[in-house]
């Protein structure tokens, strides 16, 4: 099927979603609205991130995608069930899939989730955990700082090591062997959240798990785009160019990248 996968996101998080999908199908065409100008979603009530969610999947609607990816667990845990039902498209989030590795992954049933403020006030989590293994154990933890923190390009050196490690104290006298990374901005601070947590401990993100589900659902309904349909993709943003460019063309390795600018009233 020769149209786009749509991929959305409260900012830059969701490049990781992204990066995991044009891995594991290299012939698909990707657009991605990444809501910088409004980011983060996670401390906005329930109501403001529905509405922005819709307003990014509603634009990806016009320009004639064939599946939308929610790469933002905030918007997954706010509009996924509303936008699922109405939307003439698959939509596929990205809750469900992080519990699912977080469960294949741990050997005591015992998880901690972090995540921004509004992912971890919905219980999104223990809800998708609670649903595959009832005996599980989720620790949960809010970590609203890490989100603008990626955002503003700071992602790396002495300063955010700081800011992991200080925001995951609470966790010190806690009993778990793995932590899902419950925000697609957290993979980028992956390696300070490795060494906070110790050796011992498997800290996931659902980026790979998501790109999995969307190949499945691809294969499984015969959606694939031709090999001669590739096309570059293309990444839009509501805030700065820039710092978006940087982001993307580092961590995705696309030089060159094709990044423009969209708005939303």
């Amino acid at each position: 099927m020769k149209a786009p996968i749509g991929v959305i996101d409260s900012g830059v998080g969701g490049l990781t979603v992204a990066k995991e999908i044009l891995r594991l199908l290299p012939n698909e065409e990707i657009i991605y609205i990444g809501d910088t100008a409004r980011c983060p979603y996670g401390p906005r009530s329930g109501g403001e991130v529905r509405k922005f969610t819709w307003q990014l999947a509603m634009a990806l609607s016009k320009m004639k995608i064939k599946m939308l990816v929610i790469a933002c667990n905030t918007a997954t845990a706010v509009a996924l069930e509303s936008l699922s039902k109405k939307m003439p498209f698959p939509v596929i989030g990205v809750i469900f899939p992080g519990a699912r590795a977080a469960m294949k992954a741990t050997k005591k049933n015992e998880v901690v989730v972090l995540g921004t403020s509004g992912t971890i006030k919905s219980g999104a989590y223990e809800t998708a955990i609670a649903a595959l293994n009832s005996s599980s154990k989720v620790i949960p933890l809010a970590c609203p700082t890490f989100v603008p923190l990626v955002e503003s390009n700071e992602y790396e050196g002495e300063f955010a090591r700081n800011m992991v490690y200080n925001t995951l104290l609470p966790l010190k006298n806690e009993q778990f062997d793995t932590v899902i990374l419950g925000c697609t901005h957290y993979p980028l601070l992956q390696t300070y959240i490795e060494e906070a947590v110790g050796d011992n401990v498997k800290v996931l993100s659902s980026a790979e798990e998501t790109a999995q589900e969307v190949l499945e659902y691809l294969d499984f309904h015969q959606m694939h785009n031709p090999v001669e349909g590739y096309k570059k993709p293309v990444f839009y943003t509501t805030g700065s160019i820039p710092i978006f460019r940087t982001i993307v063309e580092k961590w995705l390795e696309l030089p060159n990248a094709d990044i423009r600018t969209i708005s939303f009233t």
